[in-house]
């Protein structure tokens, strides 16, 4: 019989965002993916879970940064989202021959569903999520932000919660982050890390 977690249900703006079962037999699971919005907490609390799992810490868009030898807002204002996207496609085929290690990924990258299949492939995968209220009072200001350099930054962040939503639910487990502390966040993330390996054995 499929081993299986039984995953709670979440409240998100409002609305019921959860999943009832997952299942994760025949499953490598080695790592632990984050994905989500920006500002759900991807890095801060991914830095924690990582310590809390003594694991390493992977942040998918510092890493093309390195390889890019540019910032993000850079790559987006010389060489276009495209060329962003061919850039995060190559870094997450690496990442299968990982262990042991926390990877935080960009907010848009599980819209290209070859990268989630390759996350599931090796890792358990966490979507953070949070209202788009939230998310806009926890970036606003922010300067590295490149796809929200816009008139009214709040109706973007709508706009492409909207599109992503569907990829985001595609995640093993999701975790609403709008009234956790950040060491709540890493708990229940690393609680949920714990089930899906004593599962998978």
């Amino acid at each position: 019989m499929a081993d299986e977690i039984q995953l709670q249900k979440l409240t998100a703006g409002g609305g019921q965002i959860g999943y009832s079962r997952v299942v994760v037999e025949a499953r490598r699971i080695e790592n632990l993916a984050l994905i989500g919005f920006m500002g759900t907490g991807k890095s801060s609390a991914g830095r924690l879970i990582a310590n809390v799992l003594h694991f390493t810490y992977l942040d998918t868009d510092q890493v093309i940064e390195v390889r890019a030898s540019k910032p993000i807002t850079e790559i987006f204002e010389q060489d276009g989202e495209r060329v962003f996207r061919e850039w995060e496609r190559k870094v997450v085929e690496e990442l299968i021959h990982r262990r042991k290690t926390v990877i935080s990924t960009g907010g848009g990258l599980p819209v290209n569903e070859a990268n989630l299949l390759s996350l599931k492939a090796h890792a358990l995968v966490v979507c953070l999520w949070a209202s788009p209220e939230t998310i806009f009072e926890r970036v606003r200001g922010h300067e590295h932000r490149p796809l929200l350099n816009q008139p009214d930054p709040l109706a973007k962040i709508r706009e492409l919660l909207a599109v992503r939503e569907p990829y985001y639910r595609k995640a093993d487990v999701l975790v609403n982050t709008e009234w956790r502390s950040l060491s709540e966040v890493a708990m229940q993330v690393v609680h949920q890390f714990h089930l899906a390996q004593s599962g998978h054995r």
